[in-house]
């Protein structure tokens, strides 16, 4: 009795065309359900993430995490995997556009569709934020940081050191850019300084005068004959 060849044995159980392609577009699939759950743990009870497997539109939700839409999974696709499916060159990303949940709360969402090797759309990643907790606190910030109009633009003071460490950097900077020591200055430059010091509000201190003074090598009197 002759036995089938391999060739007889492919011909009497053919394998579908498009196998490959099917588990090519299940193994997309479960990439993107693995995305989607690792975002939702990331942002617990503020951001849904749902995957949509656009292959099966009425029971397209394939995974739901931080479910805030009350949807299950088994649910049909939106409104957007609809247009996914009947058209391959809707756009894949539709980013940042305002959105609600079925109780009424505010959503910012984001859908991004996942094309297969042949440019169908298999599935549908969408990340829906929940803006009404983030309203209030963004109007709590916004008030904390507020500062009264009637000084916009006016600088009433400055938080520095204005004496001690922050004016010996100031001095010895000055020399240093000179290639020079605060008593090794001529007299040009130091009056220079002074003047400078002077218009950064250094003199605001009592001791300031003194101070510069000692480190310049001059008397109290002439510091203060510079800022003339």
């Amino acid at each position: 009795m002759a036995h089938p060849s391999p060739d007889d044995l492919t011909d009497a159980h053919p394998v579908p065309k498009d196998a490959s392609l099917v588990a090519e577009d299940e193994h997309l699939v479960q990439e993107a359900e693995r995305i989607a759950v690792a975002i939702g743990r990331m942002f617990p009870g503020l951001c849904e993430v749902v995957l949509h497997d656009l292959r099966q539109p009425d029971s397209a939700i394939r995974a739901i995490e931080n479910n805030l839409s009350g949807r299950q999974v088994g649910d049909s696709a939106t409104e957007l995997g609809l247009r996914r499916i009947a058209d391959p060159d809707y756009p894949s990303v539709i980013q940042n556009y305002s959105n609600q949940f079925p109780d009424g709360r505010p959503a910012k969402s984001t859908s991004i569709g996942i094309k297969n090797a042949d440019g169908r759309y298999v599935a549908a990643l969408c990340l829906n934020l929940d803006i009404s907790t983030l309203s209030p606190l963004a109007l709590t910030l916004a008030n904390l940081v507020a500062t009264d109009n009637e000084y916009t633009g006016e600088a009433l003071e400055t938080l520095r050191d204005r004496t001690g460490r922050e004016l010996r950097s100031a001095i010895d900077s000055f020399a240093a850019q000179r290639s020079s020591t605060p008593r090794s200055l001529n007299r040009s430059q130091k009056r220079e300084l002074v003047r400078h010091l002077h218009h950064e509000g250094f003199f605001e201190a009592r001791s300031s005068a003194q101070h510069i003074a000692d480190r310049l090598g001059v008397s109290r009197a002439t510091v203060y004959n510079y800022t003339k």
